[in-house]
């Protein structure tokens, strides 16, 4: 049996390994992963940046109707003839482009627009320089990003974005702020194409702000801006299928079952600690509904369900709960601990007066889309029903029978 904590050999000789030589060839194996990271982003920001120029020179060049409309295919057999190995020359591909710069480029108010979300992005960006460090990607100033969109060049955050992504963005998409929110995703949390569709599917851009907090108020300004990316509103429960009536505890026992569905819903980054953990304080046990984690807050998130309308005194409870939290669970490397009510509805000046005196970071967001269905009845309430239909049988078949024979009496009269 292998100790993971002891350096071990298979093959070498004359060489005697301490944890010191492990540290060290950790540190290689991890700058060489690094190098081949900044590499792969290179070769995509330049692939990138061909597929905008070339898509920027279709348009600008009014290629079509200056060289006819067959000129995307002969410009595909031309390319294809100098680039064999190539796969990225095809017609459709070629169209794509096109559409990638015109989706941001059409005129002049589309510019503007590019101008000021992309600059406001990347700007965000450059304040996490590690993350782009270790990509490879490079800072640019506002006068920089100018100058590049001046010359209709390729805005730099776009090179950290995949190809494929790019094309799911601009085929889904109804606006450059629409876009440009799933591009910042996709650069925060490292969304696949798959995922993307998916979010892009739920419209989470329409749902994204929504929810009412006292981040910006409680929260660091990066905090306060990445926590209310996080959270949406509403948020989608049609997985779920309660009686009509349910209570909170039918609500969590149905998010409990389906634990991953409610994940997804919730979003990247949720990791699920527990429900209904016992936070002891003062030799008493408090059990909050819903416990989790989010790796890129970095903090506890606490969820409280509610199936009526905002309360403000639910906002005291969980303000304990977030507290409990912060002194029993948080540890040195933790962000503040995050509260979050979800309730049927809302209404914004409850919520904004409830969380005036509240000293911890907490939001209010409401849910929806859960399916009803009519209770079944219990086996006392079939059986009062037979009884019912019982009896009603049998007050027909004596009021039957007693219309029969007063009917007879009748006749037999007649006949005499």
């Amino acid at each position: 049996m292998i100790d993971k904590n002891k350096p071990y050999f298979v093959t070498s000789k004359n060489f005697h390994g301490d944890n010191d030589y492990i540290k060290w060839l950790k540190e290689i194996k991890n700058r060489y992963q690094n190098i081949r990271n900044r590499v792969a982003l290179q070769a995509n920001y330049g692939a990138l940046e061909f597929n905008w120029l070339l898509g920027r020179d279709i348009v600008q060049k009014k290629a079509e109707s200056r060289w006819g409309s067959g000129v995307v295919n002969q410009l595909c057999l031309d390319l294809r003839a100098t680039f064999p190995d190539i796969r990225g020359f095809s017609v459709r591909n070629l169209y794509y482009m096109k559409e990638w710069y015109e989706f941001y480029m059409a005129d002049d108010e589309h510019k503007q627009i590019l101008h000021q979300l992309g600059a406001k992005l990347q700007e965000a960006e450059n304040k996490n320089p590690i993350k782009l460090h270790q990509l490879g990607a490079e800072i640019y100033s506002e006068d920089k990003i100018s100058d590049i969109l001046e010359n209709n060049g390729m805005l730099p955050i776009f090179g950290i974005v995949p190809w494929k992504h790019h094309l799911v963005i601009t085929s889904k998409c109804k606006s450059i702020k629409e876009a440009f929110y799933y591009i910042a995703r996709i650069i925060d949390e490292g969304l696949s194409k798959r995922e993307l569709e998916d979010v892009i599917e739920a419209d989470d851009f329409s749902k994204h702000g929504h929810a009412i907090t006292n981040f910006s108020n409680q929260l660091p300004a990066q905090q306060s801006q990445l926590a209310m990316n996080v959270l949406k509103d509403p948020y989608r429960l049609d997985f779920l299928t309660l009686e009509r009536g349910y209570t909170e505890r039918d609500l969590e026992n149905a998010i409990a079952k389906d634990i991953t569905r409610f994940l997804l819903e919730l979003g990247s980054g949720f990791t699920f600690v527990g429900r209904q953990p016992e936070l002891v304080v003062g030799n008493e046990g408090y059990f909050p509904d819903l416990l989790f984690y989010h790796i890129r807050l970095r903090c506890y998130v606490v969820i409280e369900l509610k199936v009526v309308d905002f309360k403000p005194e639910f906002a005291g409870k969980l303000n304990f709960y977030v507290a409990a939290c912060n002194k029993l669970l948080r540890q040195r490397e933790d962000n503040p601990t995050i509260g979050l009510l979800l309730c049927k509805s809302k209404d914004q000046t409850k919520v904004e007066w409830a969380f005036d005196t509240i000293q911890n970071p907490m939001g209010v967001a409401t849910y929806e889309g859960i399916k009803i269905k009519d209770k079944l009845p219990s086996v006392e309430d079939l059986r009062k029903r037979l009884d019912m239909v019982e009896q009603e049988l049998r007050e027909y078949k004596e009021n039957d029978e007693a219309s029969s024979k007063e009917g007879n009496d009748t006749s037999n009269q007649k006949t005499k």
